[in-house]
């Protein structure tokens, strides 16, 4: 295993064992990820859990008097629940405590990403801050059901999250009403400049709408006291202002910048960042062109995922991507990355290294929120389904059917599906998969969707022969 961070504290003799069985867990775990002849088993993988947690046990009093300890046994057993999570996913139980572990790693590296940006957008913050209520939850229900070492381990971690949460939400608590519309504006266009500078043709004509776009902000900022610069000087000597200004403010970061400072600083970074990209145009040096091209095809990849997700994502899979990414933020040196010779990048290679690796992490952490409860045995029949209901919706919008003829399609789909039940489940083998509620809700769902197209489109056949067979009698009475 190579993905694991190298951990050289010396091993407790006792200890050893642990990492031995630790080590066995891995690669089973390994091999069950990777073997795509068969679906991933509810009965493998709650096995393998519970071996791990009596792993967790012994360590635990292996322990009693050096808990803070860490070493390899640690970073192999991080490697477990990883997987093991990731493995809860993928059989369905996503809403299940081990289904939060993977959640939580991700989302404590988004977070500290942020905080070391400084600029991000208040949605951001609203979207992890539901999802880790939405993890509390699962937490709490599974405290009958799972062992309070996994437990005490995730609400450790939840904690530290909160924690982080709250500084980046206080960090942008003097944001006003009026004000926080164009602050988040202005990060979108940062990390749009972001995402130009990492095309394969530098698209010259969107940097410049920026350009046009980041002026006009400018001029409705002015009436707030906002401005980038000071100067009226030539351009250089205004982005030589704003540069230095700029390491100024990002040298010494106030707890809780006003929204005048926080604005202004922004505003400058994307001046300034625009300015370096244009001159760049996508040109990275070659001592960090590894790294970048790395970087570029983890992005490229996940985001390919994100796109074919319903059909083409074994949970599972994440943790290639998770521990590639996690390598590579953990060689920064000070927050930078460096060089074979251990030389610090320059501002341009740092800022477009940032973007992709965090860019990642925001892919990951989608796909993880997005999974569905559903059994990667059950998933072909859940995304049928979907499709479905889908194109069922986008019919009933467009004004139905004009008759019920042209629903058997639907109708036939509808009922092969529903024949595959055993006693009313959806049974693969002698399994029954996850996810039976969901699947079965979305069955109904379909059902009732085309009963209702059925029935507008009887009443309209209805109603359009009703005139004319009263005409008819009109005439033969005259």
């Amino acid at each position: 295993m190579t993905d694991s961070p190298a951990v050289r504290i010396p091993l407790d003799p006792k200890e050893q064992p642990i990492l031995d069985s630790l080590l066995s867990i891995r690669t089973k775990l390994e091999l069950l990820k990777q073997d795509r002849s068969t679906y991933v088993k509810s009965q493998d993988v709650i096995e393998l859990y519970d071996q791990m947690i009596a792993q967790v046990e012994l360590l635990n009093q292996v322990r009693t008097t050096k808990r803070l300890e860490q070493n390899r046994v640690d970073t192999v057993l991080d490697d477990c629940f990883q997987l093991i999570s990731l493995a809860y996913m993928t059989i369905g139980k996503t809403h299940e405590a081990p289904a939060v572990y993977a959640f939580i790693s991700t989302v404590k590296r988004l977070l500290d990403h942020l905080e070391e940006a400084h600029f991000y957008s208040p949605k951001d913050l609203h979207s992890i801050g539901t999802q880790l209520k939405n993890a509390k939850t699962y937490i709490a229900k599974g405290k009958e059901a799972y062992s309070p070492h996994l437990l005490t381990l995730l609400e450790a971690r939840m904690q530290v999250c909160d924690q982080t949460l709250a500084r980046l939400e206080l960090a942008q608590s003097h944001l006003t009403d009026d004000l926080r519309p164009m602050y988040e504006k202005l990060v979108s266009i940062l990390r749009s400049l972001a995402g130009c500078n990492t095309r394969s043709t530098f698209p010259h004509a969107e940097v410049d709408d920026y350009l046009v776009q980041l002026k006009e902000l400018t001029e409705e900022l002015k009436p707030y006291g906002i401005s980038a610069f000071e100067s009226t000087g030539t351009t250089e000597d205004k982005l030589a202002e704003m540069t230095e200004k700029l390491q100024l403010s990002m040298a010494q970061p106030a707890p809780a910048p006003e929204a005048k400072e926080l604005i202004e600083t922004l505003l400058r970074r994307n001046f300034v960042w625009l300015n370096t990209i244009k001159e760049k145009q996508g040109r990275i040096a070659p001592a960090f062109k590894d790294i970048y091209d790395k970087l570029l095809g983890i992005r490229n990849k996940l985001e390919k995922l994100s796109l074919t997700q319903a059909w083409s994502l074994r949970e599972t899979d994440l943790w290639n991507y998770q521990r590639q990414l996690d390598r590579i933020d953990e060689a920064r040196v000070d927050g930078n990355f460096v060089d074979a010779l251990g030389r610090p990048s320059d501002l341009y290679e740092q800022r477009t290294l940032l973007y992709l690796l965090r860019k990642s992490y925001a892919l990951v952490y989608h796909l993880i929120v997005s999974s569905e409860p559903v059994s990667e045995a059950l998933l072909p029949i859940y995304n049928q389904l979907t499709t479905l209901r889908k194109c069922l919706v986008e019919v009933k919008k467009l004004g139905g059917v004009s008759s019920p003829r042209e629903l058997y399609p639907y109708s036939m789909k509808l009922n092969s599906i529903d024949n595959m039940r055993v006693d009313g489940k959806f049974m693969v083998g002698n399994e029954i998969p996850e996810g039976q509620g969901s699947v079965t809700q979305l069955l109904s769902e379909c059902f009732e969707l085309a009963y209702e197209l059925r029935n507008d489109a009887e009443d309209s056949s209805s109603a359009d022969q009703t005139p004319a067979s009263e005409t008819g009698s009109e005439v033969v009475a005259t």
